[in-house]
């Protein structure tokens, strides 16, 4: 019986994806993500009730709008698919089942599921845009503090840990915000601690310490491959304009959430 309940997880899944989809391209260029209507980015034709459904709306138009026949990105597609396979295996890592709905276990999975969708947008708009969205770090941190209420109110958890990494994150988004703004100089490193801070709040140190060391491997690798692309290449590339086209925060933002699974499989 419990496939079809999973079944209905991938399914809400694939959902979420498609509200990431519509943040990561909403929020950067300023177009409201509640009210305004799905759009085709290209002729604008408003989308009708079986252009979203999620998944099977790709397939079935052939990856084309259905007015201009413009081809829509398989990203629209990865996102989804891969947004319900990773609340199947979160949901199996809690042992989500029929006989195991617990309300205490639901309301963890929702927090973990609300702090995901915050990471995921971010590292959409990362890869796309190089750049760590403000509004998205705001919202992050809004869930930290409910989760943090929720901690001292129900589990009755020892918050002092929580409150000094989150003090140190808001002194730095005040620094960011308030300091470096003024010189029009928002720093994407200071972004990044920032972004780092919130996952180490939220997951805990070790899995925080094995994103990094993920992160980092991943950096390498991708340094490693633009320098032997260079090697090959006539043109040549300097270290500098390579370092400016890492996403740091998309390779973070992915290592953590499957450091985060990898955990929830060893521990729960």
């Amino acid at each position: 019986m419990d496939i079809f309940l999973y079944i209905i997880i991938f399914i809400m899944g694939t959902l979420f994806g498609s509200f990431y989809t519509l943040a990561i391209y909403r929020i950067p260029n300023k177009i409201d993500i509640t009210h305004t209507h799905s759009f085709c980015p290209n002729c604008h034709h408003k989308l009708g009730f079986f252009e979203l459904i999620p998944v099977w709306s790709y397939i079935l138009l052939g990856g084309k709008c259905k007015e201009c026949k413009q081809k829509i990105r398989p990203r629209y597609l990865i996102i989804e698919v891969l947004s319900g396979i990773v609340l199947v295996l979160i949901a199996k890592g809690f042992n989500i089942s029929y006989s195991n709905l617990q309300i205490k276990t639901l309301i963890e999975l929702g927090f973990l599921i609300l702090y995901l969708s915050g990471i995921v947008i971010i590292a959409g708009i990362d890869l796309e845009k190089r750049k760590i969205e403000r509004n998205v770090i705001y919202y992050a941190i809004g869930i930290l503090v409910l989760y943090i209420i929720y901690l001292c109110i129900v589990d009755k958890t020892n918050i002092y840990r929580y409150i000094m990494y989150l003090s140190i994150t808001l002194i730095l988004l005040i620094i960011d915000t308030l300091i470096l703004k003024k010189k029009a100089n928002t720093s994407y490193a200071l972004s990044i601690l920032i972004l780092l801070l919130i996952m180490v709040v939220f997951t805990g140190e070790a899995v925080a310490i094995l994103t990094v060391i993920m992160t980092l491997l991943i950096i390498a690798l991708y340094i490693l491959l633009n320098k032997i692309k260079t090697y090959k290449s006539k043109v040549k590339i300097t270290d500098k304009e390579i370092n400016k086209k890492l996403n740091i925060g998309f390779y973070l933002a992915m290592s953590n959430i499957i450091m985060l699974i990898y955990v929830i499989y060893i521990f729960l």
